[in-house]
C-alpha cells in the first residue's frame, strides 16, 4: 500500500512562505505525477499544482501561479510545494496525491488521482 506523508504546515503572516513536504513510500509504484489539493471547511479539495515524475514539468492553478512552486526529488521519493507571498485565502489543509495515469485534460480532478496523504494544516493570519 502506498503511503503519503505530509509535513510542513503551520502559522504563517500573509506575505510570508511556507514549504511542504510530501514524501512517498514508493516512487516507483507506477505513478505518473504527484499533485497537491486544498480544501477549506464545508468545500472539496480543490487543485492547487501538480508534477511529473519523469521531465519534472509542473502545472499550476491560475490562484497559485507566480507564487507557489511545486519540485520533485526523485531520489528522496518526495515532492515540495514552496509557498510564497501567502494570503490569508491560502488558508487550507493541503493534501499531496499520486496520479497513476497522469492526463493534463484531468490533472485538476480529485478523482484523477490514485493515492491520498492525511493533509496538513496552513494557516496564514496575522
Amino acid at each position: 500500500q502506498v503511503r503519503l506523508v505530509e509535513s510542513g504546515g503551520g502559522l504563517v503572516q500573509p506575505g510570508g512562505s511556507l514549504r511542504l513536504s510530501c514524501a512517498a513510500s514508493e516512487r516507483t509504484f507506477t505513478s505518473d505525477a504527484m499533485g497537491w489539493f486544498r480544501q477549506t471547511p464545508g468545500k472539496g479539495r480543490v487543485f492547487v499544482a501538480a508534477i511529473t515524475w519523469s521531465g519534472g514539468r509542473p502545472y499550476y492553478a491560475d490562484s497559485v501561479k507566480g507564487r507557489f512552486t511545486i519540485s520533485r526529488d526523485n531520489a528522496k521519493n518526495t515532492v515540495y510545494l514552496q509557498m510564497n507571498s501567502l494570503k490569508p485565502e491560502d488558508t487550507a489543509i493541503y493534501y499531496c496525491a499520486a496520479d497513476e495515469r497522469f492526463q493534463i485534460a484531468t490533472m485538476t480532478w480529485e478523482s484523477e488521482y490514485d493515492y491520498w496523504g492525511q493533509g496538513t494544516q496552513v494557516t496564514v493570519s496575522s
